[in-house]
This record gives C-alpha cells, sequence and structure tokens, in this order.
C-alpha cells in the first residue's frame, strides 16, 4: 500500500465498495463531488472529503439532493470531472437535473447505491429496484448509460470506465451499486496511475466567435470549452440549436431529440458488456447483475453439479441493454431465468428481447436481503425440463 506524490494510491488493499467507488472516481480524474448524506452511500463521499485535499479538488456538502445534482453541472461547465452519490430517496428528488443533464450533455456520474424502497424503505438494507428509474425517471426521450458492480475490485475498475464513457458519450453515467457491493470488503487491487487508461474531455480546438456548443460531426457528440475561457456559450433547458440558444420549432425538437438518442443508440454496440459463462450447448441461461450475480453463479454451479445444462449472463453494462444477445439466445434456449432484487425489472427487458420465443422466469425479492441460492436453482431445474 502506498501513495504518489499526488495522493492517488497504488498496491492492493482490503477495503468496502463505497470506498473503492471513491478511489476509482480519483483514479479517474474526478475532481469535485456536491452530495448530500444518505445511507448507504454516505461513505463514497466521507473517503472522497478526506482525500480531495491531497489530490487538490473540492467536495462539497450541499443542503439537499436536488442542489448537489446542479451543482456538478457547473462544475463539468467550468472544467471539472464531476460526480454525486445518492440512494434511492435521493435520485428521486435528482430527477429534474437529470433531464437537464442529458438535454446538455453535460458528462458526469451518478452514484446510487440502491437500497430497499419505495419512500424511505429500508435504509440499511439492499435493493435493485432502481434500475428502471435510472432508465426512465425524467421526461422526455434521452439515453443514459448504467453500469452495474458486484465487487468492490469492481467498483473501482468500473468507476473509472464510467467516468470514461461519460466524457466519450457526454451523457450522465450512473453507477448503479446495492447496499451489499458497497459494505462488502474485499482485496482491490489498484494499478499505477500510467497503467490506467482514461478517457479526458475532448476539448475545441475553435477559436472565440467559431465555436458552437452544440455542433456535432460524424459522432453526434459535440466538443466542450470551458466556461471562462473566452468563448460564447449559452446553456438552457430549452430545445435547443447548435449554438446553444432557444429553438422552440418541432424541427430544432427533432434535430435535436434525435441526435441525443441515436448517440447511444446507434452505438451501443459499443457499450454492450456481459459475462457470459458456459453459453455454448446452454438450454436455461440465468440473466443477473449486481450483487444478485454473485448468488445466481453459485445456483448455476449447482445446477450444473446436477446435470443441467446452464449458463449465466452477468448485465456489466445494464443500460443500454443487450437485446440483440437476447434475441439471438432465445432462439435456441428453453428459458431465461432473472433473478434481481426488485418485483421484476429487468426481467421485462429480457421478455421484450425474447417476444415469446422462450420462456422467461422472473425471480423476484422485495429487497432487504438477498435471494437464497436454492430458490434460484429450483426454478434454473423447473425449467430444464
Amino acid at each position: 500500500m502506498k501513495a504518489d506524490p499526488k495522493g492517488v494510491l497504488t498496491g492492493v488493499h482490503f477495503m468496502d465498495g463505497d470506498h473503492a467507488a471513491c478511489e476509482g472516481a480519483l483514479a479517474a480524474g474526478c475532481r469535485f463531488v456536491a452530495g448530500y448524506p444518505i445511507t448507504p452511500s454516505t461513505e463514497v463521499v466521507e473517503r472522497f472529503a478526506q482525500r480531495i485535499p491531497l489530490i487538490g479538488g473540492v467536495f462539497i456538502q450541499m443542503e439537499d439532493e436536488v442542489a448537489s445534482s446542479i451543482a456538478i453541472q457547473g462544475a463539468v461547465w467550468a472544467g471539472k470531472k464531476a460526480m454525486t452519490v445518492t440512494s434511492g430517496p435521493g435520485l428521486s428528488l435528482m430527477m429534474e437535473h437529470v433531464g437537464l443533464a442529458a438535454l446538455t450533455e453535460a458528462p458526469l456520474v451518478i452514484v446510487d447505491v440502491q437500497r430497499g424502497g419505495p419512500s424511505t424503505g429500508l435504509p440499511t438494507l439492499p435493493g435493485q429496484a432502481d434500475m428502471m428509474q435510472v432508465k426512465w425517471g425524467s421526461h422526455g426521450d434521452y439515453e443514459i448509460i448504467a453500469l452495474s458492480p458486484n465487487s468492490p475490485q469492481e467498483c473501482f475498475d468500473l468507476m473509472i470506465r464510467a467516468f470514461n464513457l461519460s466524457e466519450t458519450y457526454r451523457v450522465p453515467v450512473f453507477f448503479m451499486m446495492d447496499e451489499v457491493v458497497g459494505h462488502m470488503t474485499e482485496r482491490v487491487a489498484i494499478p499505477e496511475p500510467s497503467e490506467i487508461e482514461i478517457v479526458e474531455r475532448r476539448w475545441s480546438s475553435k477559436k472565440p466567435g467559431e465555436y458552437k456548443a452544440y455542433a456535432t460531426g460524424a459522432d453526434m457528440v459535440p466538443d466542450m470549452v470551458k466556461a471562462g475561457d473566452g468563448h460564447r456559450i449559452h446553456i438552457t433547458g430549452l430545445t435547443h440549436d447548435e449554438r446553444g440558444y432557444p429553438a422552440l420549432t418541432p424541427a430544432a425538437q427533432k434535430k435535436l431529440v434525435e441526435r441525443l438518442v441515436n448517440k447511444i443508440r446507434l452505438r451501443r454496440h459499443e457499450l454492450v458488456d456481459v459475462r457470459k459463462d458456459g453459453v455454448d450447448g446452454a438450454e436455461v441461461v440465468v440473466a443477473s447483475f449486481g450483487i444478485t450475480s454473485r448468488v445466481a453463479q453459485a445456483a448455476v454451479e449447482e445446477a450444473r453439479r446436477k446435470g443441467g445444462k446452464v449458463a449465466h449472463l452477468r448485465l456489466v453494462i445494464a443500460w443500454p441493454f443487450p437485446d440483440k444477445l437476447f434475441q439471438e439466445l432465445s432462439r435456441r434456449v428453453k428459458a431465461f431465468i432473472v433473478p434481481e432484487l426488485n418485483m421484476g425489472q429487468m426481467a421485462l427487458e429480457v421478455e421484450r428481447a425474447v417476444a415469446g420465443r422462450c420462456a422467461v422466469v422472473p425471480i423476484p425479492h422485495a429487497g432487504g436481503t438477498v435471494h437464497e441460492p436454492a430458490a434460484i436453482l429450483e426454478k434454473i431445474m423447473e425449467s430444464s425440463r
């Protein structure tokens, strides 16, 4: 265990997922965090507040989640990599600003350490019931990216990836942890900074007077500038033209919203990340994410010992959803088993992709604890008959 002169950790550590997520953010170049305490995510920003003076960034505790989710957007336009951290009730309060970040294409990361809900629910116990909210929670049409780690090591590794994706596509990226992963302590290996791939913001080379805040090329992603560097920029939540000025016409709406959606949808093949285990020859496929994937893996291995031909798909990137993979597999398997700590959310996406070609068996769980492996095993064996 050691730190470089700038305070960035390297080496092997034993830390929980919340702390590992913080270290991943620091390694990715995050230098501004605004947040408000909420269980079970507070440890992320507590560590950030302790560590950031060593690296030259800023943490500010805002008066609430609404203020936190707009403060990070100001930091982004000032040139910083930024994030906020919350859990279910706080995430609900942030939804208006999620839409604003999507429309203004502010590259930022929102960490959601999920807990049991609805409302105040179970503050100290796990859930996975925010998955649909992050995709559809704000009004209007837009696209986001959401990652789902299942270990403290992935909390570090995937946090770096979350920032890289936010900078590449200029979209809000959600980091969908859960209470178990957030509070689980395991070995975390942190490489040297020179070994970590970091995507830096794509700064415009245009001179003041030539730059248009939302002019794009073939990839549909606009370059950025820093506020205060002499460029004229106008940021608004209204439908806008390439200059960023309000353009309240159906034509402007069509041009803008189609681009916001298509810059992700038309490049989703670049984003699919599903860890496959035993797909070839499988008759039943278990699809899971986050902490549930670790429980599901135990059930899959036991089913194989009993002679079951079962595969396991783990969604590392949950949004955009890997439709084509499920479509392809649905033509040659009997069933998909979908355990999750909610009453059936991602199972709906599986059903949509499968379109009746095979069975889809949800295993809902209201949260508060995780599934028993035996419950998943039972559904696997039933579906194998």
